[in-house]
Protein backbone atom coordinates (compact mmCIF):
# COMPACT_ATOMS: atom_id res chain seq x y z
CA UNK A 1 0.00 0.00 0.00
CA UNK A 2 1.21 3.52 -0.76
CA UNK A 3 2.18 6.11 1.90
CA UNK A 4 0.78 9.50 0.67
CA UNK A 5 0.61 12.78 2.46
CA UNK A 6 -2.64 15.66 1.96
CA UNK A 7 -0.97 18.86 2.54
CA UNK A 8 -4.07 21.02 2.23
CA UNK A 9 -7.56 20.42 3.28
CA UNK A 10 -10.46 22.91 3.60
CA UNK A 11 -10.92 24.96 6.07
CA UNK A 12 -14.54 25.17 7.70
CA UNK A 13 -16.72 27.22 9.47
CA UNK A 14 -19.27 26.20 12.35
CA UNK A 15 -22.12 26.08 9.87
CA UNK A 16 -20.00 23.83 7.22
CA UNK A 17 -18.74 21.84 10.00
CA UNK A 18 -22.00 21.12 11.20
CA UNK A 19 -23.54 20.35 7.65
CA UNK A 20 -21.41 17.81 7.36
CA UNK A 21 -21.79 15.80 10.57
CA UNK A 22 -25.11 16.26 9.61
CA UNK A 23 -24.78 14.79 6.13
CA UNK A 24 -22.84 12.00 8.26
CA UNK A 25 -25.65 10.98 10.59
CA UNK A 26 -27.89 11.06 8.34
CA UNK A 27 -25.63 8.51 6.02
CA UNK A 28 -25.39 6.44 9.27
CA UNK A 29 -29.10 6.50 9.59
CA UNK A 30 -29.46 4.92 6.01
CA UNK A 31 -29.32 1.57 7.58
CA UNK A 32 -26.42 -0.80 8.01
CA UNK A 33 -26.26 -2.23 4.62
CA UNK A 34 -25.28 1.21 2.99
CA UNK A 35 -21.80 1.07 2.77
CA UNK A 36 -21.02 1.77 -0.67
CA UNK A 37 -22.10 5.72 -1.06
CA UNK A 38 -21.55 7.14 -5.22
CA UNK A 39 -21.53 10.93 -5.21
CA UNK A 40 -22.50 13.02 -8.30
CA UNK A 41 -23.92 16.49 -9.74
CA UNK A 42 -25.32 17.66 -12.67
CA UNK A 43 -22.55 19.52 -14.19
CA UNK A 44 -18.75 20.19 -13.29
CA UNK A 45 -17.89 22.80 -10.60
CA UNK A 46 -20.74 22.13 -8.43
CA UNK A 47 -18.60 20.51 -5.39
CA UNK A 48 -19.06 17.10 -5.63
CA UNK A 49 -15.54 16.55 -5.29
CA UNK A 50 -14.72 18.75 -2.25
CA UNK A 51 -18.32 17.23 -0.74
CA UNK A 52 -17.07 13.32 -1.14
CA UNK A 53 -13.86 14.37 0.43
CA UNK A 54 -14.89 16.49 3.50
CA UNK A 55 -17.62 13.76 3.94
CA UNK A 56 -15.12 10.68 3.53
CA UNK A 57 -13.01 13.25 6.30
CA UNK A 58 -16.28 13.28 8.80
CA UNK A 59 -16.72 9.68 8.78
CA UNK A 60 -12.92 8.64 9.55
CA UNK A 61 -12.64 11.37 12.33
CA UNK A 62 -16.31 9.61 13.57
CA UNK A 63 -14.03 6.15 13.97
CA UNK A 64 -15.25 4.65 11.11
CA UNK A 65 -12.68 3.48 8.44
CA UNK A 66 -13.03 4.86 5.39
CA UNK A 67 -11.95 5.16 2.11
CA UNK A 68 -12.29 7.66 -1.47
CA UNK A 69 -12.53 6.46 -4.11
CA UNK A 70 -12.22 8.61 -7.76
CA UNK A 71 -13.44 7.25 -10.03
CA UNK A 72 -13.72 10.62 -12.11
CA UNK A 73 -11.48 9.07 -14.47
CA UNK A 74 -11.94 11.81 -17.62
CA UNK A 75 -10.99 14.68 -15.54
CA UNK A 76 -9.98 14.03 -11.59
CA UNK A 77 -9.10 17.35 -9.71
CA UNK A 78 -8.66 15.53 -6.30
CA UNK A 79 -5.01 15.08 -6.64
CA UNK A 80 -3.76 18.82 -7.51
CA UNK A 81 -6.64 20.36 -5.63
CA UNK A 82 -5.69 18.86 -2.23
CA UNK A 83 -1.16 19.40 -3.11
CA UNK A 84 -1.70 15.23 -2.39
CA UNK A 85 2.27 13.66 -2.21
CA UNK A 86 3.21 11.65 -5.63
CA UNK A 87 1.19 8.77 -5.66
CA UNK A 88 2.38 5.75 -7.92
CA UNK A 89 -0.81 3.53 -9.46
CA UNK A 90 -4.75 4.77 -9.16
CA UNK A 91 -7.90 3.48 -10.25
CA UNK A 92 -7.22 3.41 -13.89
CA UNK A 93 -3.36 1.57 -13.52
CA UNK A 94 -5.88 -1.29 -11.39
CA UNK A 95 -8.85 -1.45 -13.97
CA UNK A 96 -7.03 -1.99 -16.97
CA UNK A 97 -5.01 -4.95 -14.70
CA UNK A 98 -1.95 -2.89 -14.75
CA UNK A 99 -1.65 -2.89 -10.79
CA UNK A 100 -3.22 -4.84 -7.78
CA UNK A 101 -5.78 -3.15 -5.83
CA UNK A 102 -3.47 -3.16 -2.80
CA UNK A 103 -1.31 -1.33 -5.15
CA UNK A 104 -3.85 1.39 -6.05
CA UNK A 105 -4.75 2.35 -2.52
CA UNK A 106 -3.18 5.06 -0.40
CA UNK A 107 -2.43 5.36 3.31
CA UNK A 108 -2.76 8.84 4.50
CA UNK A 109 -1.60 11.21 6.92
CA UNK A 110 -5.01 11.29 8.62
CA UNK A 111 -6.52 8.68 11.01
CA UNK A 112 -8.87 5.89 9.17
CA UNK A 113 -8.35 7.35 6.31
CA UNK A 114 -7.59 5.77 2.69
CA UNK A 115 -7.88 7.03 -0.52
CA UNK A 116 -7.65 5.21 -4.64
CA UNK A 117 -6.88 8.20 -6.89
CA UNK A 118 -7.97 8.05 -10.48
CA UNK A 119 -4.76 7.71 -11.65
CA UNK A 120 -4.10 8.66 -15.64
CA UNK A 121 -6.77 9.15 -18.20
CA UNK A 122 -7.88 5.88 -19.70
CA UNK A 123 -9.11 6.27 -23.46
CA UNK A 124 -12.33 3.83 -22.82
CA UNK A 125 -13.24 4.95 -18.61
CA UNK A 126 -16.67 3.88 -18.70
CA UNK A 127 -15.66 0.15 -20.00
CA UNK A 128 -13.55 -0.08 -17.62
CA UNK A 129 -15.92 1.21 -14.44
CA UNK A 130 -18.72 -1.06 -16.35
CA UNK A 131 -16.02 -4.15 -15.94
CA UNK A 132 -15.24 -6.88 -13.77
CA UNK A 133 -12.44 -5.54 -12.00
CA UNK A 134 -14.91 -2.55 -10.99
CA UNK A 135 -17.46 -4.98 -9.19
CA UNK A 136 -14.63 -6.92 -7.95
CA UNK A 137 -13.06 -4.12 -6.13
CA UNK A 138 -16.05 -2.81 -4.83
CA UNK A 139 -16.64 -6.55 -3.13
CA UNK A 140 -12.97 -5.92 -1.54
CA UNK A 141 -13.91 -2.80 -0.10
CA UNK A 142 -16.94 -3.36 1.49
CA UNK A 143 -16.10 -5.98 3.27
CA UNK A 144 -12.54 -4.14 4.69
CA UNK A 145 -14.22 -0.68 5.17
CA UNK A 146 -17.16 0.44 7.19
CA UNK A 147 -18.04 3.03 4.77
CA UNK A 148 -16.52 3.34 0.94
CA UNK A 149 -17.63 6.97 -0.86
CA UNK A 150 -16.80 7.04 -4.37
CA UNK A 151 -16.69 10.12 -6.23
CA UNK A 152 -17.71 9.70 -9.49
CA UNK A 153 -17.64 12.27 -12.64
CA UNK A 154 -20.95 14.38 -13.39
CA UNK A 155 -23.99 12.58 -14.69
CA UNK A 156 -25.21 15.53 -16.75
CA UNK A 157 -22.27 15.20 -18.93
CA UNK A 158 -21.65 11.86 -19.08
CA UNK A 159 -22.84 8.44 -18.12
CA UNK A 160 -20.01 7.05 -16.03
CA UNK A 161 -21.79 7.47 -12.64
CA UNK A 162 -24.95 5.56 -13.96
CA UNK A 163 -22.48 2.75 -14.64
CA UNK A 164 -20.56 2.99 -11.27
CA UNK A 165 -24.27 3.32 -9.71
CA UNK A 166 -25.55 -0.11 -10.53
CA UNK A 167 -22.58 -1.29 -7.79
CA UNK A 168 -23.68 0.65 -4.83
CA UNK A 169 -25.64 0.64 -1.88
CA UNK A 170 -26.88 4.13 -2.73
CA UNK A 171 -26.40 7.81 -4.53
CA UNK A 172 -26.00 11.25 -3.33
CA UNK A 173 -26.77 13.86 -5.52
CA UNK A 174 -24.54 17.78 -5.15
CA UNK A 175 -26.69 20.43 -6.47
CA UNK A 176 -25.28 24.01 -6.50
CA UNK A 177 -27.61 26.25 -5.17
CA UNK A 178 -28.94 28.86 -7.73
CA UNK A 179 -27.56 27.42 -10.80
CA UNK A 180 -29.23 24.28 -11.13
CA UNK A 181 -33.02 23.92 -12.92
CA UNK A 182 -35.75 21.70 -11.75
CA UNK A 183 -35.73 19.91 -14.81
CA UNK A 184 -32.04 19.17 -15.29
CA UNK A 185 -32.03 17.67 -11.63
CA UNK A 186 -35.28 15.30 -12.66
CA UNK A 187 -32.79 14.00 -15.77
CA UNK A 188 -30.35 12.91 -13.63
CA UNK A 189 -32.47 11.37 -11.43
CA UNK A 190 -34.43 9.12 -13.89
CA UNK A 191 -31.04 8.38 -15.41
CA UNK A 192 -29.79 7.02 -11.82
CA UNK A 193 -34.03 5.20 -11.58
CA UNK A 194 -32.87 3.49 -14.77
CA UNK A 195 -30.02 2.08 -13.24
CA UNK A 196 -31.70 0.81 -10.70
CA UNK A 197 -29.91 2.33 -7.54
CA UNK A 198 -31.31 3.67 -4.31
CA UNK A 199 -31.17 7.68 -3.93
CA UNK A 200 -30.66 8.75 -0.80
CA UNK A 201 -30.74 11.87 -1.12
CA UNK A 202 -29.30 15.52 -2.21
CA UNK A 203 -26.80 18.17 -0.74
CA UNK A 204 -27.64 21.23 -1.28
CA UNK A 205 -24.11 23.27 -2.49
CA UNK A 206 -23.01 26.66 -2.22
CA UNK A 207 -25.53 28.30 -0.24
CA UNK A 208 -25.62 31.93 0.16
CA UNK A 209 -25.97 31.97 3.65
CA UNK A 210 -26.46 36.23 3.93
CA UNK A 211 -28.60 36.80 0.37
CA UNK A 212 -31.02 33.64 1.50
CA UNK A 213 -33.66 34.96 3.34
CA UNK A 214 -34.63 31.67 4.41
CA UNK A 215 -31.38 29.70 5.12
CA UNK A 216 -29.41 32.70 7.08
CA UNK A 217 -32.87 34.08 8.69
CA UNK A 218 -34.44 31.74 9.77
CA UNK A 219 -31.42 29.10 10.68
CA UNK A 220 -29.95 32.02 12.69
CA UNK A 221 -32.57 32.88 14.59
CA UNK A 222 -33.68 29.00 15.37
CA UNK A 223 -29.95 28.21 16.26
CA UNK A 224 -29.76 31.36 18.41
CA UNK A 225 -32.88 30.45 20.47
CA UNK A 226 -32.38 26.73 20.62
CA UNK A 227 -29.24 27.18 22.78
CA UNK A 228 -30.49 29.91 24.90
CA UNK A 229 -28.38 32.93 24.02
CA UNK A 230 -31.64 35.61 24.14
CA UNK A 231 -31.05 39.33 25.51
CA UNK A 232 -33.38 40.51 28.13
CA UNK A 233 -36.19 41.36 25.91
CA UNK A 234 -36.38 37.90 24.97
CA UNK A 235 -34.84 38.37 21.37
CA UNK A 236 -32.48 36.23 19.54
CA UNK A 237 -28.75 37.05 19.70
CA UNK A 238 -27.01 36.65 16.80
CA UNK A 239 -23.30 35.09 16.70
CA UNK A 240 -20.37 36.41 14.56
CA UNK A 241 -16.66 35.13 15.25
CA UNK A 242 -14.39 38.58 15.12
CA UNK A 243 -11.23 38.47 16.06
CA UNK A 244 -8.98 39.81 19.51
CA UNK A 245 -8.21 43.11 19.04
CA UNK A 246 -4.39 43.39 19.39
CA UNK A 247 -4.47 46.95 21.10
CA UNK A 248 -6.20 45.13 24.32
CA UNK A 249 -9.59 47.08 23.92
CA UNK A 250 -12.30 45.05 25.20
CA UNK A 251 -15.17 44.04 22.43
CA UNK A 252 -18.77 44.99 23.43
CA UNK A 253 -21.68 42.40 24.09
CA UNK A 254 -21.88 39.24 26.06
CA UNK A 255 -18.45 37.63 25.58
CA UNK A 256 -18.28 33.37 25.75
CA UNK A 257 -15.07 31.94 25.78
CA UNK A 258 -14.19 29.73 22.72
CA UNK A 259 -11.60 27.08 22.71
CA UNK A 260 -8.70 27.59 19.36
CA UNK A 261 -8.77 25.08 17.31
CA UNK A 262 -4.52 25.26 17.04
CA UNK A 263 -2.72 25.75 20.18
CA UNK A 264 0.04 28.12 19.84
CA UNK A 265 -1.17 30.06 16.93
CA UNK A 266 -0.51 33.71 16.04
CA UNK A 267 -4.66 35.17 16.00
CA UNK A 268 -6.57 34.43 18.68
CA UNK A 269 -10.24 34.49 18.52
CA UNK A 270 -13.24 35.26 20.97
CA UNK A 271 -17.15 34.57 19.83
CA UNK A 272 -18.97 38.09 20.86
CA UNK A 273 -23.05 37.89 21.17
CA UNK A 274 -24.58 40.94 19.30
CA UNK A 275 -27.96 41.65 19.20
CA UNK A 276 -29.86 40.88 15.95
CA UNK A 277 -30.83 43.48 13.88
Amino acid sequence: MQQIEIRSIDKQDFRMKEAYKTLRTNLEFAGRNVKVVALTSCTPNEGKTSTSLQLALSLAEAGKKTILVDADLRKSVLRGRYKVSHEKYGLSHYLSGQADLDDACCSTNVENFHVIFAGPVPPNPSELLGGDNFKSMVDTLRKEYDYVIIDTPPLGSVIDSAVVARECDGVVIVIESGAISYKFVQNVKGQLDRADCRILGCVLNKVNMSRNSYYGKYYGKYYGKYYGHENEEGAPLQESIVKKKKNGEKTSGKKVTVEPEKQGTEEEFELVLEDAD
